[in-house]
This record gives structure tokens, sequence and C-alpha cells, in this order.
């Protein structure tokens, strides 16, 4: 029921913004509604508040309780369904009036009658939440206790080169370049990162285990910490008693201090005194600020730490310290795991089905095909029998029957629980809406969730959720961008699929092709592109109901017509809020505007849109956010009536020219595709001359002779980031008009409330001089006017080093493609550009560009395109700060003779070409396995656009998996692998101090802080 609770709250912080808006600016209108308002917003609050009690105690909830809480929850919906029916857009002022007030009060009665008559079952029923709480009181994820390190425990393979890799690193000093005495003698940390259940705490335990490590280091200890550890004195304590008791072994029986000073003076004493190896597995960021000054700096001890969250891990390994991630099986390792441990007498064609089938269900995610294997060991095996295994995966968690599939869904779930705040936790949910096959770009997913109201704040929020998602490897980022963000991403599959099935039911989601029930689910998917049925979309979770008794399914019945009794008026009506369709919708839609509410459109993946149905999406009045398919090659003024649209993308459409009256749509902000606007006069110019346009993103427009958007464009107030494809000759009087624009908005202050800005300028071969053209007027007070332009990107040739970018002082960002420029004219433009993070260079080659110590001193990424292989001579001891170095080009044979990857010390990763051969791959695996910090390599497809003549783009090649090389800008060519279940050894005499287990007695020294597995 976590879920449930993260969708009420999601949908109570939503409403009860909403409510405060609309109180705020129609307090006149609705001052005789203020105490039946301020009634639905402590209700809303009071239903959210004590679904988290519920949750926030152990035990199953009792059926009453489920079904009570599902009450709530459609009462929630109702009350946000009757707020958007009559306050079609709070964020006005005025425009739009209530739609039948008098109607509306009798709604809230109502609303406020269903909320008595719930609160009255509850207690009829004693359906108080939280009462389960002395149900269990059982850890929820107990350790082995012959063996306290094995939890998650992989599959074995390619277990000896990640175990030899870290045991390298700790036995040696810094690296393969650093085994000399003085880096011996500095403290070093190895962090091991990676996604719940991809066998972090069994390889580190191998590690712990290796001889070779007990031989160095005399003195060990390993502990455990728990996802919810206290940070008081008390707990400090107890972990660094703990740390003690394990590094002494039976020396700690009467000797151990019971003080927190004295606990610390002892372990730093140990430390500097004796090589000790400690092991804090389930490492926390707070935990770690803790410890850490306790460790001394000059020491040959060792730190091994293990973490979902790839920030600890690299700010526990700072500043000498290594990084290992791990990554998904291969689907060959996969293979050769279920040929060994199920199909022992191996497959036939039916089964070797069902195996693939398998294989592609887990994607990879070794504590999944473990329990798998485990639910098949024991049957009659057929290829049926597989494919329903997996395709009922979650199903099966549920039921869990001989607790094969305990670990799996503790690990998953774990996943979901330890995210801060409900929101975070609905936007994670919202992200199985996708198909698992089909990444989503970053922009697609953000915008979603501000479209939706589950994020409360603007773009750059909803990218912070992102990145925490991504940092915690919950979700995955798939292409690189040139300042180091991911532009596409998607969750790991098996966590996409136990999120969807969470989502369904829960009524958050649904993928169903048929009628039945859809009034009840806020975001609807539908994928008809193959045989006019939903397809599993990636998803795998089989058939609702499938394979559960009788019990289950009463008690779903019981559920759904608890659902169809309080979806009240609204059940007239379609409740989705998003809709997404593959293929036809035509046939999965008959009719749009039942999706009265909507609030989110995606039909960029829809085939076949007529031109009734793009009448109808103009009838849908809440729509934020729309995107349009291929088959759409135009769109009428009537789109002007979607008031309250955020977000319009018709990149994939065949539209060229779009109607003014879009663009003036008052909550407009962000517009894709490559578009034409038409000369304007009158009063629609007059409109933009006040700046009442909102756009604040338009990528992109292209401006000849016939464009109205030069014009316009100095009067969009609120614009931060544009890209211009330039089809006009410098003889046209546009070409002017165009240029003092761009100089315009480059030289916008922060006086302007819009920050940063970010162009991008595509120029044809008659424009060559478009940048040239405005700066006769460039003054030196002029010119510190340019310092908020913070991204720019130019494509096509220039005829000089343009002034205008020299002007960019607080340039953050600069991309420039093939301008024919060479080495000295290049570097003459971008001298002054100190705060430059990121640079990336397009040519056909770069052999006469010369890098000197002091060019680009804030630089951190370098992206270098070229056709020969021809790079430029970067200086020994210049661009200290860089952390990524790309040098991409097919042809690249060998290493570079004038960039050594020893000179970068910050260096973190390298991309080549994925046409690469073999043998130079490997010397760039084995030149990056002498640095210190052993970057990673991450090879890159250039995927050429056939709309387009000049270059194409990279991005990341198909997934290759462990042993191989991989896909993601993340993934390191060091071939991070999947570890064996640990060794059990015989149980150590155990005693209990203040929550700590300490396993005492001969062999290696752990202890337990409050039980967290991982």
């Amino acid at each position: 029921m976590e879920v449930a609770v993260a969708v009420v709250s999601a949908v109570t912080k939503s409403v009860v913004s909403k409510l405060l808006r609309v109180i705020e600016k129609r307090y006149k209108e609705l001052k005789d509604l203020e105490g039946d308002i301020g009634f639905l917003h402590r209700e809303l609050a009071m239903i959210c508040g004590s679904m988290e009690v519920q949750i926030s105690h152990k035990g199953q909830p009792s059926a009453v309780e489920i079904l009570s809480m599902d009450e709530f929850r459609a009462l929630a919906h109702n009350i946000e369904d009757c707020l958007d029916r009559f306050l079609p857009c709070a964020a006005c002022e005025g425009e739009l009036q209530i739609r039948d007030p008098r109607k509306f009060c009798h709604e809230i009665a109502r609303l406020k009658r269903d909320l008595d008559a719930a609160h009255e079952r509850k207690v009829r029923y004693n359906a108080e939440f939280g009462s389960a709480a002395a149900e269990s009181n059982l850890d929820e994820n107990p350790v082995d206790p012959e063996n306290p390190g094995a939890y998650g425990a992989s599959p074995a393979v390619g277990i000896e080169e990640a175990k030899q890799e870290l045991c390298k690193s700790l036995v040696d000093g810094g690296g393969g370049g650093g085994s000399g005495q003085a880096s011996r003698r500095k403290l070093k940390v190895v962090s091991v990162v990676g996604f719940g259940g991809s066998g972090k705490t069994a390889l580190a335990w191998e590690v712990y285990n290796c001889p070779q490590v007990a031989e160095q280091f005399s003195r060990r200890a390993w502990v455990t910490l728990a996802s919810k550890h206290k940070h008081d004195v008390a707990a400090k304590e107890a972990l660094l008693k703990a740390i003690l008791e394990g590094l002494l072994g039976d020396e700690a029986r009467e000797s151990v201090p019971l003080k927190l000073r004295q606990l610390q003076q002892h372990v730093s004493l140990l430390l500097r005194t004796k090589r000790c190896l400690i092991v804090l597995d389930n490492i926390k960021m707070e935990i770690w600020d803790t410890i850490k000054p306790i460790f001394p700096n000059e020491t040959e001890s060792r730190i091994l730490v293990t973490t979902t969250v790839n920030s600890v891990a690299n700010a526990c390994s700072l500043p000498d310290g290594y990084v290992h991630s791990m990554r998904s099986l291969s689907p060959e390792q996969s293979k050769d795991y279920l040929d060994k441990k199920v199909f022992v007498n191996g497959c036939s064609p039916d089964l070797d089905k069902g195996s693939t089938a398998i294989v592609n269900g887990c994607d990879g995610h070794p504590l999944a095909l473990v329990s798998v294997a485990k639910a098949l060991q024991g049957h009659k095996l057929t290829g049926d029998l597989c494919e329903k295994m997996i395709q009922n995966l979650c199903f099966r968690m549920d039921e869990n029957e001989n607790g094969h599939f305990t670990k799996l869904a503790q690990v998953l779930m774990n996943n979901y629980s330890s995210l801060p705040g409900n929101s975070l936790k609905t936007c994670l949910l919202y992200s199985s809406a996708f198909p698992n096959d089909r990444p989503v770009s970053r922009k697609t997913l953000t915008s979603r969730w501000l479209a939706e109201g589950y994020i409360d704040g603007d773009q750059e929020i909803a990218n912070k959720k992102l990145d925490e998602l991504i940092d915690r490897n919950i979700i995955r980022p798939v292409d690189p961008s040139n300042n180091g963000k991911a532009k596409t991403c998607e969750p790991h599959g098996i966590m996409h699929q136990f999120m969807l099935h969470k989502s369904m039911a829960s009524n958050f989601i649904d993928t169903s092709f048929g009628a039945k029930n859809r009034s009840n689910f806020r975001h609807l998917i539908i994928d008809n592109r193959t045989n006019g049925t939903t397809g599993n979309m990636g998803h795998g979770t089989g058939p609702a109901g499938r394979g559960r008794d009788r019990q289950h399914n009463i008690f779903s019945s019981l559920k759904e017509k608890v659902d169809n009794l309080f979806s009240g008026s609204a059940s007239k009506q379609l409740r989705p809020r998003s809709l997404t369709v593959f293929g036809s919708v035509e046939e999965a839609v008959p009719d749009l505007t039942s999706f009265e509410l909507l609030r989110v459109l995606d039909l960029k993946e829809c085939s076949v849109l007529s031109e009734e149905h793009l009448g109808q999406i103009y009838k849908l009045l809440h729509l934020k956010y729309l995107t349009l398919g291929c088959s759409v090659s135009n769109v009428s003024v009537e789109m002007e009536r979607l008031h309250c649209l955020e977000t319009l993308d018709l990149r994939k459409t065949k539209i060229e020219t779009l109607p003014m009256e879009v663009i003036t749509l008052p909550h407009l902000a962000h517009l894709y595709g490559k578009i034409k606007l038409k000369k304007i006069s009158g009063k629609k110019l007059t409109g933009f001359l006040q700046g009442k346009t909102n756009l604040q993103t338009l990528a992109g427009v292209v401006v000849d002779s016939n464009s109205g958007f030069p014009e316009v464009m100095v009067h969009m107030k609120k614009l931060t980031k544009v890209k211009i494809w330039c089809e006009i000759p410098s003889t046209d009087s546009n070409y002017a008009v165009l240029s003092k624009a761009i100089h315009k908005f480059a030289q916008a202050g922060m006086a302007t409330a819009v920050g940063a800005r970010s162009l991008s300028l595509h120029l044809n071969d008659f424009s060559k001089g478009l940048l040239h053209h405005h700066q006769g007027d460039n003054t030196i007070a002029a010119s510190r006017k340019h310092g908020y332009l913070s991204s720019l990107k130019l494509q096509g040739s220039l005829n000089q080093s343009p002034q205008f970018v020299m002007y960019l002082r607080g340039l953050k960002e600069l991309c420039l493609t093939y301008t024919n420029l060479k080495g000295a004219e290049l570097l003459a433009g971008l001298g002054n550009l100190k705060l430059l993070v990121c640079l990336k260079l397009v040519e056909v080659d770069l052999a006469d560009l010369d890098i000197n110590i002091g060019d680009f001193p804030s630089l951190q990424r370098l992206c270098l395109v070229v056709e020969k292989p021809r790079f430029p001579i970067i200086e020994h001891g210049a661009l200290l700060r860089l952390v990524s170095l790309q040098l991409l080009c097919k042809d690249l044979v060998g290493l570079c003779d004038d960039i050594k990857v020893e000179w970068f010390e910050a260096l973190e990763e390298v991309a080549l070409d994925s046409m690469l051969n073999q043998q130079t791959i490997q010397l760039w695996e084995n030149e990056v396995r002498k640095h210190p910090k052993r970057p990673r390599v991450i090879l890159l497809k250039k995927v050429v656009d056939p709309t387009k003549t000049m270059s194409g783009k990279y991005v990341a090649s198909r997934k290759v998996y462990n042993n191989c090389y991989t896909d993601t800008p993340q993934t390191r060519l060091q071939r991070s692998c999947q570890v064996t279940a640990p060794r059990v050894q015989s149980p150590a005499p155990r005693f209990l101090f203040d929550q700590v287990e300490v396993c005492s007695g001969p062999g290696p020294q752990m202890s337990k802080i409050q039980n967290l597995p991982h």
C-alpha cells in the first residue's frame, strides 16, 4: 500500500496548492464556500497522514484496511476531479470564471457527505490504519546467521576479474601507477556502487575473504549498517565499538572502551600502527561524514564501502580512491547460469524458448535470476512454465510460495521506500508508464512530471528529482550530452516491472487495451502497434489476477466495486490524467473528448491521427502537455483554445508553419519542432510588443525571408532557450533584424529575471557573417552584458572567429561544428572563456590546434569529433580539471601521441567511437588502468540523420554487459562483474551490545549494525 500513499500524497499536494491559489485569487466568489473548502483541505491532509501511519508500521494490513484506504484514495481523486472540472485554470487571475458556481457548491457538499460516510465505515469496521503494527516484529531483511555477508548472492559468473581488480586496488598504493611507498602510506577508500540486488555486498564479501587480502591486512572488520541508522552519540559509539571489536578480534573481550572519545582514539591508533581493512556495508553519507575524521590520512590501512548511491561512493573515494560500478549480466551469462542451475540436462527448443523468456524478463538482474532459478527447481520444466513464471514474476513475489522471492521483493521495495518524500516516489512510479524497451528523454519525463502536478516547482526542481533517481541507481542514464547529463534514461528492467505492477494495483497506471475499468485509472497507456491488442510494453507483469486463488479473486471483485462506487459523478467521464498511445488512436480511443480532464496527451508514436481526432484535441481544455506524431502535417488556429497548454512537442510531425495564435497561448512555455512563423502585424504584433508571450523554450524555428520571428524575438522577455536555422542571405531585410535580436538575447542580464540562456544557431553558406553584422557597436560596457549566455552551439561555416563569442565571458558550454576555422583562429576567439566547463569541437581535423597550460582553466569536459584521426596537441599540465575526454573518430588507430591519459589527474571517463578495432580499444583500456582513478572507457555510436547533410550525433551503442564493452556513459570498460555466493564459514559465538551484533572468534571479524542487507 506504500504506492497508494505516494499517489494520494501527490494528489493532496497538487489539490491543496490549487485550493490555496483559488481561495487567494477568487476570494469574493468563494467566501461562502471557504469553510467547506477548508474542510476538504484538512481532510486531504488527514487521508495522506493516516495512510503514512499505516505504512510506517510493519505487518500486512487487513482486507478491511486495504478497502478503506482504497475508498479514501478514490475520494481524494474525486476532490481533485471536482476542482479541475469547475476551476479549469487556477493559475489565472480571473480570465476564466467558475463553471456553474451553484453546481460547484452541491458537488462540494456531496464530497463532504462521502467523506463523513467513509469515516463512519472506517470506525464501524475497525479499519484503524496502523492496527497491524503488532502483527509482526520481524526484521524485514534477516541476515543469514551462517553467512552474514552473503545477502543478494549473485550468479557465479565473471567473479575473478572483478575480484582481482578490487583486491589489487586495496593491496596496492594508488592504483596502477601509484604502487610506491608514498602512495601506500595514504588512506585509500574503495567504493562498490550499484542498484539493489546487483551483488555489491557479495562481491565485497568475496574480496574480504580473499587470501591475498587476508595476508596483507592483519586486522579486518566488517560492519553492516541499517537504512534507518540513528545519528546520536550512542549510535556513533555503537558503530565505532563494532569496528574496534572487529579489528581486535579475541583481544576485544575486556579491553574495548565505552566512551566515544576513547573509541575514536583507539580506532585511529590501530589504523596508523597496523595495516587494517574495514568494510562498511551499505554506507550512508551522513554516517560517512561522522566517522571520516577518525581515519588518519597517513596510513597503509584501507576502507571498502558498498552503497547504492553514486554521490556517496564518489565522496567516500575522494581524493585518491577508486569507484567500482556493478553492471547487469549479459544474456549469455544469464543463460549460462540457468543451464547450470535449472536446465542441467540440456535444453530442447521448447525449453530454450522458455530460457530466453526468463533471460529477457530478468534483464540481467542477478537477484531476480537467482530467485527465478530457485522457484523453478523441483518443477517439471516446460517452455510454457518458464514463460508463465516470468510473465507473472511480480505476482509470484506477492504470493511468494516457499519464500523464493522474499529477498527480491524486499530489495525492490527498499529501493522504492528508501526514497525521501512521496513526491520522488510518485515520480518513480510515473516513470513505469513508459515502455521498458524505449528509453525516455530527460525533457519528456520531467515535463510530464510538472504537467501532472507531481512536482511543486519548476524545471530546475524536476531535473533535480531525476538526477536524484539516477544518483541512486534506480533510473539508469543512457545517452550522454555535452554537459555530462544523460539525454535519455530508463528504470532498471526489473524495477520497471515491479513499479508498474504496484501502480496498476493502485489504479495509478493501466496498460489494458479493453475499455473495462478505464475510468478508474489516472494514467492510461495503449499499445496497438502490432495486432490491435495491448503489447506487454516490456512490462512482464502478466494479466491481473492470473494464478490467484478464490479468496484473492473475491477480494479483487470487492475492490473493483469500491472503485466504481466512489468514483461518483466522475464515472460518466473517463478519469485518466494522461493518455499515451502507440499505433492508431482511432482504434484505441474512438472519442478523445471522453477524456474530459486530460492533462497529458502523448501521441508522438501514434501513426494514424485523423482530422476528426485532431479537432477533438482542441476541446481538451485541461491539456498541459501535448505531443503529436508523424501523421500530423498542420494544426488549426483552434489550438488557441488550449488555454492551459504548457508544453507542445511537434518534432515528429510534418508541420512546417505554425499559427502565431499558438505562440501567444498564455501558459505555453516550451515549444519543440522545426517550424516557421509567418510575419504578423496589428493586434498580434502589439501583443508581442507588450511582452505577453510566456514562451521560455523555442527549439526551434526556421528563419527565412517570410519569417516573422526576428521581429518578435526581441520582445520575448521570458525566452531562455532558442534554436534557430538561418536560411536567409545577408541582403535580406530579416538578416539585420535577426542579428540584432541574437545579440540582444545574448546581452540580456540578470535584470530580466530569466537567468542563464542557451542559443543554438545553424548557419547556411549565405549567413556566415550573421554574428559579425551587429558587432560594430560593441563597447566594453556592452561586452559585460554578454555574461548571461551560458550555452552556445554554432553549426556552419564562419568567415572569421566571431568577436561575439569572445565577449561571452560567462559562457559555460560551447559547441562549434564544422566552422572551418583553423586552430589559431579558434583559440583566438576562445581565449577569454575562463568559465568554460564543456567544449565540443567538430571538424574535419584539429591537428593545427594547440591547447597550452593556462587555456580553459575551468574546463571539465572536452569532446573532439573529427573525420580524420588528427587531434590537437594538449600540453602536459594543461586542463588540470578535466574529468571527461571524448576522442571520437572511427579511423583512430592506437593511442594519441599528443594526448596522454596520465596527464589528467581528475579524469573519470574516456569516450571512443564504437567502430574502432578491438586492438585499439584494448590499448585504451590498458592505458586507463594505469591511471590512479581508473577512468571508465565508454563506446559511442554515430547516428546520421538522412535529412541532415552536415554531421550526425553520437549516442550510446546497444547494451553490452559484463565481460564486454558497454553502451552507457557511466559504464566501465574494466568489466564490472558479478560474483558467486560467498563461502559459508562456521558460525562464531555471538553477543549483543547496543543494537550491534559482533562475530568473534577465529577468522574474519564482522559486526552488524541494525540489520540491513541490500
